[in-house]
Order: structure tokens, then sequence, then C-alpha cells
């Protein structure tokens, strides 16, 4: 009987604890962040640089530069052929004295880069990946 006792005294003492452990515990999804106010102002510096220079390091495929008195005149053909055959990715013309180059494409790694670059390879088999700031 004395065992018997115990052996409810010792139930009634665990599930005790184990209410009052969820009582102490906070709503399940509630997260609370403790962060220093210079991070929470740094992040939004980092937000006012990002919209108002949106250009970072990446890369771009080039499949054209030329230079001479019909250079134009090819480089916005060219560009626009590739427009039509391509019409999601983005192209750029440039003028760069004494060359105008025609350079396709924002990739954040050269490995993106390169892949487009090896789609591309039959119709532009002179075409080669090249840092340049890119757009985000």
């Amino acid at each position: 009987m004395i065992r018997f006792v115990f052996v409810v005294l010792g139930i009634l003492v665990f599930f005790n604890r184990a209410a009052l452990a969820q009582k102490l515990e906070p709503a399940k999804g509630a997260v609370e962040i403790i962060q220093d106010e210079k991070i929470t102002q740094l992040a939004g510096q980092y937000r006012k640089m990002s919209v108002n220079n949106p250009e970072i390091d990446g890369y771009r495929v080039q499949i054209f530069f030329d230079s001479g008195s019909n250079s134009k005149n090819k480089a916005t053909g060219i560009k626009g052929e590739f427009e039509t055959v391509y019409p999601g990715v983005k192209t750029y013309l440039s003028y760069k004295e004494p060359y105008y180059r025609v350079r396709i494409g924002d990739f954040r790694t050269l490995t993106e880069a390169v892949g487009f670059q090896k789609k591309i390879a039959a119709e532009y088999p002179n075409s080669f990946p090249v840092k340049d700031k890119i757009i985000q």
C-alpha cells in the first residue's frame, strides 16, 4: 500500500512539473529577435544604397566587338538579331573607343556566364564571358 502511494505521488509530481514547464515556454511560432539598434540602421543604409546603385560585380557574355566605319551598324544589327532569338535575355550595346561592343545577360557567377556562352556558341562562336557591372 505504501508503495502504491509513492507511485501515485511520483506520477502527480511528474505531471505537475510537465504542466508548469508548458506554461513557462513561449508560444509556438513566436520568435523574439534581440539585436543592436545599429544593425537595423545598417540594414536600412544598405537598402538605400541598393536602390541608388543597383549595379554589382558580375559577368556578361560578349558576343560582338568591332571598330571601324560600319561597326555601329553591325553592333546594332547583331543586338537586334539576338533580341529576336532570345527575347528574355538583356542585351547591352556600348562604345569604348574605338570599339562597339554587344554584351548579354546579367550573371552573378562565372559559371552561369560560361553555361550560357556554351548554349549560344553555335550562333556566336567568338563569344566569351567578361567581368562587368550587372543590374541585380
